[in-house]
């Protein structure tokens, strides 16, 4: 028997959460969002029209139940918003993807997906691509998890900085520079501290070398929490 119960949360090319009870009749729970996959983009869905297979994913919808129709956002930040906090994203305003230091976000009224799992003895995780706003205060740490690690934008906001006409350098009346002022946050490993705080630690940008292993990454950390709290 596990020692306690656990469900997560992951967003990078995907979602993946987690949290932990020590209660036998809570099950564990994990969520897996995969970002921008179309229907047709799994096997399971175009019967192997397309000529290419998905058997993990297919295995899912196999042992357990796979929708056919539902209603969706026209972006990741507003499909997220709508999933973590159980409603309609004109409720939260992330109605759009979110840009670098955007007052849009999670607010300190706002109940999530996490908080009610947390009141309901949980711990909870999320590891991968975030998107619902990138100041401190809208951290997944601030708002029901207890662990966060990973990324909080869409690709092309974090790759920009490596182009060739980005004024990073540019420096602003504000005596900072472009990069300084607008440019996106790297790559976070945030811890709640239990006083309605958080820590903060930024492993570096999240740049087009990274990206080709950010997903190793996200989902080693997300699965050392998952050993961690059973």
């Amino acid at each position: 028997m596990l020692k306690s119960k656990l469900a997560g949360m992951a967003m990078i090319a995907f979602l993946l959460t987690t949290v932990t009870l020590s209660a036998a009749d809570k099950p564990n729970i994990l969520v897996i969002w995969g970002d921008d996959i179309g229907t047709w983009n799994i096997s399971h869905n175009n019967r192997g029209m397309m000529g290419f297979h998905t058997p993990n994913i297919d295995r899912i919808a196999q042992q357990g139940i796979s929708f056919t129709d539902y209603y969706g956002q026209q972006s990741c930040t507003a499909g997220r918003a709508a999933f973590i906090g159980g409603n309609v994203p004109v409720r939260t305003g992330m109605t759009k993807v979110g840009l670098p230091g955007a007052k849009e976000g999670w607010q300190k009224t706002d109940v999530t997906l996490a908080t009610v799992m947390k009141a309901a003895g949980y711990s909870t995780g999320q590891f991968g691509k975030n998107h619902f706003g990138d100041r401190d205060e809208h951290l997944p740490t601030m708002h029901g998890f207890d662990e966060f690690m990973g990324n909080l934008y869409h690709l092309n906001a974090q790759e920009e900085p490596e182009n060739r006409d980005y004024p990073g350098d540019y420096v602003l009346p504000n005596g900072k520079t472009f990069l300084e002022t607008y440019g996106p946050r790297g790559v976070l490993n945030c811890k709640a501290d239990g006083n309605g705080g958080q820590t903060i630690e930024d492993t570096g940008p999240l740049n087009k070398k990274r990206m080709e292993t950010i997903d190793d990454e996200t989902v080693a950390a997300a699965k050392d929490f998952i050993k961690r709290k059973n």
